[in-house]
């Protein structure tokens, strides 16, 4: 164990909420203490935001934004903030990993790779703040010149889950700051220490008072107000599908924008002409990755008949190797699940299938391991009508079901509520191209699984959420436009004429 971690458990480090631009305890003084999940012990403490916080950070994002102080600078020193944010974000890497691990239990290797992957996004954001521009229509005749104005929403609230803290909030608040939006940022209650480690990088690099705010705290009580607020003009909420629905019916009170990413129970399709080993690979990491903690996890294993038995047993066989423990031992690729909740859930999935008749052919028994380490489990004799194979289990579980053709593995892979992601596994580039024009997902990975850059937009089809998030879709999300009729010369029309 590493000085680093000792001193974590020794002495677990303390966040206050950033409203304003001051750091500050929550007004009755209440806290959230959080344990790590792979080690049972506390390591962080959050000053717990109250409904009179939250009211006093929108009222802050309100008067920023109206100040146009912000919203109306030149998009090159709005820029030149993020960029700076970018680099704080680099210096800090080992500190920000340290405590993504802490608290989500994900591999110390992964949680320095998404920081820095969070440091791109910020970086990409500062050049399409930019780049951000309307347009113009010239053929309108002679005497009028049409603009299209591509203005900032307004406030934003930024409503972010447990499972990529620092990452998914940086697919979106570099794009809505990089547009002019003032925000307010509720991370989970889980995991928000990277989220407030953040603000201080904010206040660093010179973003003005009251332009981002960042606060602990609850759903029901920062998040339900946020939502209600009818001076936040927009959400952008990434969760699960049953408070993505409830965030839709809330925001009828003004009519805010949403960008919601929801559920997922993302499909990985194998063709018998692929690349055998590859595919094994990329199934076991599109279905493990974060403990299976990811709504893009390929969820759902679809294999072609001919091969099934094969792949089934060389899956289970490099299963094996996949190496579950302590989060800050390098050579574990799997850690803890987040939470008590979390685990009971992934176990009483693997009980609903057995009694529905599928088969366990590895992992599936929640006593193999001390604390909350899930083994990763494979399920096969899956039919489509299942629970499992329809409903979202957030956790290491693979669900596994064969096919006789394409045009069956289509059907299979579309029979969801769900549409955020897919994997297609094939070497036939016609056979791919067509599974990616005809499969219903916002992302389609072929022959690979979860590479990530930040010019490509991210979303989901159907209930897996609306609205694009990063690539420059993600900053134009966070505008709207305005048509400008610019009338030249004399006015020769009058409506009303003398009779």
């Amino acid at each position: 164990m590493s000085d680093a971690v000792k001193q974590a458990f020794a002495d677990p480090k303390r966040y206050r909420n950033f409203i304003d631009g001051a750091f500050v305890d929550a007004s009755d003084g209440a806290t959230i203490e959080r344990e790590s999940p792979a080690h049972g012990r506390l390591v962080s403490i959050y000053a717990a935001a109250t409904n009179g916080d939250t009211e006093a950070a929108i009222s802050a994002a309100r008067g920023s934004f109206d100040s146009g102080a912000w919203a109306y600078a030149y998009a090159g020193d709005r820029a030149a903030v993020l960029r700076a944010v970018a680099q704080k974000i680099r210096n800090h890497v080992q500190e920000l990993a340290l405590v993504e691990t802490l608290e989500s239990s994900k591999p110390i290797g992964v949680s320095r790779g998404e920081v820095m992957f969070a440091a791109e996004l910020w970086d990409y954001a500062a050049g399409q703040a930019r780049g951000l521009h309307g347009d113009s229509q010239n053929n309108l005749g002679p005497d009028m010149m049409g603009m299209v104005l591509r203005e900032p929403i307004g406030v934003v609230g930024i409503i972010t889950p447990w499972n990529f803290p620092l990452l998914i909030l940086s697919e979106r608040l570099p794009f809505a700051l990089g547009a002019g939006c003032s925000a307010i940022v509720k991370p989970s209650e889980f995991t928000s220490g990277t989220s407030l480690m953040l603000a201080q990088y904010l206040a660093e690099a010179g973003l003005p008072k009251g332009v981002c705010n960042i606060l602990a705290g609850d759903g029901a009580t920062v998040g339900q107000a946020i939502i209600d607020s009818d001076d936040v003009d927009m959400v952008a909420f990434t969760g699960s599908s049953r408070v993505g629905k409830m965030a839709i019916k809330a925001s009828a009170g003004n009519i805010k924008k949403l960008s919601l990413e929801l559920g997922g129970k993302s499909p990985s399709i194998v063709f018998a002409d692929c690349d055998i080993d590859a595919a094994i690979d990329g199934v076991l990491k599109a279905a493990n990755v974060n403990m299976g903690e990811c709504c893009i996890a390929g969820s759902r294993l679809l294999v072609e008949d001919s091969i099934a038995d094969a792949f089934q047993a060389k899956l289970a066989a490099r299963l094996e190797d996949l190496k579950m423990g302590d989060p800050f031992d390098p050579t574990s690729r799997i850690g803890a699940i987040i939470n008590d909740r979390q685990y009971a859930q992934i176990s009483s999935y693997v009980d609903i299938a057995m009694q529905e008749g599928a088969t366990v052919v590895c992992g599936g028994d929640p006593d193999a391991y001390d604390g909350l380490f899930f083994p990763p489990t494979i399920i096969a004799d899956v039919r489509p009508e299942m629970r499992v194979a329809r409903e979202e289990i957030f956790g290491p579980v693979l669900v596994m079901m064969t096919f006789q053709d394409r045009d069956e593995a289509i059907k299979l892979a579309n029979a969801t509520d769900y549409g955020l992601a897919a994997y297609v596994w094939t070497d036939d580039l016609a056979n791919a191209l067509y599974c990616t024009r005809h499969i219903k997902a916002g992302r389609v990975w072929v022959n690979s699984a979860l590479d990530g850059f930040p010019e490509m937009p991210l979303g989901g089809f159907k209930q897996s959420g609306n609205g694009r998030e990063t690539g420059r879709y993600g900053i134009e999300e966070y505008t709207e436009l305005k048509s400008v009729h610019l009338h030249m010369g004399a006015q020769k029309e009058r409506w009303v004429t003398d009779v």
